[in-house]
């Protein structure tokens, strides 16, 4: 993405900031190492997201729940900001909102996309942006891994009750693949694809925890389900940490699923 070779990862930065802007971060934890470069600053904090958090954990916000993706947001505030006055900046811009904006719609298909989301995306084209790269770079640059780890994920997934649909991964797998974390992100995809099922569920095993991800395929609340957990999300796509083992995990998960 243009821009990104100017990115300095919070872990290797030194020093105080005179801004400090949280994007798709609803509360401290998501921010990681940043968190600690905050300690000693007061800088100027500002909230961009979409995500609804129970309280302001920053001096300014602009926060919509009902925003398909917080790149939207971002780019309301860039023309606010002036960024219209230089189109190679401008199409810069574009270009990374956009990459957001398809990724969190799902191309389009998942039920946040609406009048908003199909009408800044056609104000991001009109920018110049290159929309077949974009997508070439997104969904058609796979790893092996990846597409191995999905089909690890259909052939394990079982259902449960009449209406989800769960299923796992192990560190094993990852090591069999020589798979990242990365490459496990979009396994849930195929699985919430078969059709007859309203949830989907994917549990990914961690050195000392399982990280689980929940989507829906209806208005079913699975952000719901996930605070149950200690988690959170948006009503059709949700995520949450359980501090256990992965057999422990697929049966307290399973539990839960079958009482939807």
């Amino acid at each position: 993405m243009p821009g990104f070779s100017r990115i300095v990862p919070a872990s290797s930065f030194e020093g105080c900031v005179d801004a400090f802007v949280m994007v798709d971060a609803p509360n401290d934890e998501r921010i990681g190492h940043a968190a600690e470069r905050l300690k000693g600053c007061a800088p100027l904090t500002v909230t961009i997201d979409h995500h609804a958090a129970p309280e302001r954990h920053s001096a300014l916000s602009y926060t919509d729940p009902d925003s398909a993706s917080t790149t939207l947001l971002v780019w309301e505030v860039a023309k606010h900001l002036g960024v219209a006055s230089d189109p190679v900046r401008m199409r810069d811009v574009a270009t990374c909102c956009y990459s957001g904006l398809v990724t969190d719609t799902g191309r389009f298909m998942h039920q946040n996309t609406n009048v908003e989301a199909f009408a800044a995306a056609a104000e991001m084209a009109a920018c110049g942006i290159d929309v077949a790269m974009v997508s070439e770079r997104l969904f058609q640059s796979r790893t092996e891994a990846s597409v191995r780890l999905d089909a690890v994920a259909v052939d394990r997934m079982r259902p449960v009750g009449s209406h989800a649909l769960l299923s796992w991964l192990t560190l094993a797998d990852m090591e069999a693949f020589g798979a990242s974390k990365h490459d496990a992100e979009n396994a849930i995809a195929p699985i919430r694809s078969i059709a007859g099922f309203r949830v989907a569920c994917l549990l990914k095993e961690r050195e000392d925890c399982v990280r689980g991800s929940l989507r829906a395929k209806d208005d079913t609340d699975v952000a719901a389900i996930a605070r149950e957990f200690g988690g959170g999300g948006h009503k059709a796509a949700a995520g949450f940490t359980l501090e256990c083992g992965i057999d422990e995990a697929v049966s307290v998960v399973e539990e839960r699923l079958s009482r939807l």
